[in-house]
């Protein structure tokens, strides 16, 4: 069995790994009735805990106690598979020690696969220089990461929203199961007061114990990560996989008719349900996977496909670029969820309103002087960055701009006579 291992960075990248590690136990306990740490346990359960401040500073002090504790961590992994990296993008810590990680990752361990879970920040976020350290830090993840999760903010407040809103309507009443809800702790070993932003960190939690799903339960359509890269990574500088989350409560009525599993793999494709303010439906795809866990058969898995495909746009050279996976094994308080990710070019806006903000502060030069002081750190790591972004964005567009094009088979091979 494969393991991976969880490097936490930063306030952000703590206090999530904290709601996914308590959650995590809540899902094996609920499965495993004895308590015991079995196998499926052990292939997810370690994790590096990091904190630090800066890229060039504190990244260079403490590399070599950094790489020790990493290598340490590996020794104990039988089949190490993945890396995840969890950190926020507009602060100091996050941004500047989670991409230096990144970094020594690839250094350290290059055959060993590099998710990246990334909280971007709002347009109304209270650090003045987060731009700054956005843009830079998407420089190191267009270079040194497999695959990048992008989160806002917006949208998790957005679905902590909607969740309250249904289920304090009155509409629904007490036929939700509390245990259910995306945002819940309810059944954790936790046992302090809720924090503020426990809520929506639940929302990530759960993106990760999904996605990880099928290394830790049986399936009969189990999904590697690797596959994951594989299968949604066309382009190596294309690897931000836009994620949604459904449902996002159940009902307390045990029967899952067809049209309800359907309303499932429907939403997951609405705006509503994305993990960034996106609408994927009307961008372009490059591929998709839908990772099922619960009481789903493959056969609702294709019919679904072939239901929605009309619907959405992928590009005319990869039209079936689907990847399904199948985990027997649901989410506490559930009978069946779906985990959707998309390599979508609905997640350049993110990146055209990031450079927009950065550019507002940079025409200026206000605020430079806070990060030219530090050794190592110059203008033009600044200008690099920005390079960059505006690098990947016209990737997006030139993608764009095939949407609606006809279809194009690659002419047959002629065997000579």
């Amino acid at each position: 069995m494969t393991q991976s291992v969880v490097l936490q960075v930063g306030q952000c990248g703590n206090q999530i790994g904290c709601r996914f590690w308590d959650l995590a136990l809540r899902e094996h306990a609920a499965v495993n009735k004895k308590g015991i740490y079995d196998e499926a346990l052990s292939s997810f359960f370690r994790n590096v805990d990091t904190r630090a401040v800066g890229h060039k500073l504190y990244g260079c002090q403490y590399r070599e106690h950094i790489v020790e504790k990493l290598r340490r961590t590996a020794e104990h992994c039988d089949c190490l598979q993945c890396f995840f990296v969890i950190h926020s993008m507009g602060g100091g810590t996050g941004s500047g020690l989670g991409t230096f990680i990144l970094n020594v990752l690839e250094d350290e361990f290059p055959e060993v696969y590099r998710f990246v879970t990334s909280v971007y920040p709002s347009g109304e976020d209270d650090v003045i220089t987060s731009p700054y350290n956005s843009v830079l830090a998407m420089k190191e993840l267009n270079e040194h990461a497999d695959c990048v999760l992008p989160i806002e903010n917006e949208s998790l407040f957005s679905i902590v929203s909607k969740i309250h809103q249904m289920t304090n309507s009155g509409k629904l009443g007490s036929t939700v199961k509390q245990n259910s809800l995306l945002t819940s702790s309810a059944g954790s070993i936790k046992t302090e007061q809720e924090k503020p932003f426990d809520a929506m960190n639940n929302i990530v939690a759960n993106l990760l114990l999904n996605l990880t799903s099928s290394a830790r339960f049986e399936g009969s359509l189990n999904m590697d990560l690797n596959e994951i890269s594989m299968n949604l990574v066309p382009f190596p500088r294309l690897h931000y996989l836009v994620s949604s989350l459904t449902p996002l409560y159940t009902l307390a009525d045990v029967n899952v008719p067809s049209r309800r599993l359907d309303q499932m793999f429907s939403d997951a494709f609405s705006k509503d349900h994305q993990l960034i303010q996106a609408d994927p439906k009307h961008s372009l795809y490059l591929a998709c996977a839908l990772l099922v866990r619960g009481n789903v058969q493959v056969s609702d898995l294709r019919r679904n496909i072939e239901r929605l495909k009309p619907s959405l746009h992928f590009v005319s050279w990869n039209q079936e670029g689907w990847k399904t996976g199948l985990c027997s094994v649901p989410p506490v308080g559930h009978s069946h969820s779906l985990l959707a990710l998309a390599n979508n070019t609905c997640v350049k806006p993110t990146f055209t309103e990031l450079k927009d903000r950065f550019m507002k502060l940079y025409k200026k030069k206000a605020h430079l002087h806070h990060y030219l002081h530090v050794d190592g750190m110059e203008q033009s790591c600044f200008s690099e960055a920005i390079s960059s972004l505006s690098d990947l964005i016209e990737e997006y567009n030139q993608l764009d701009a095939t949407k609606g094009a006809p279809r194009t088979d690659p002419s047959r091979l002629k065997i000579a006579m």
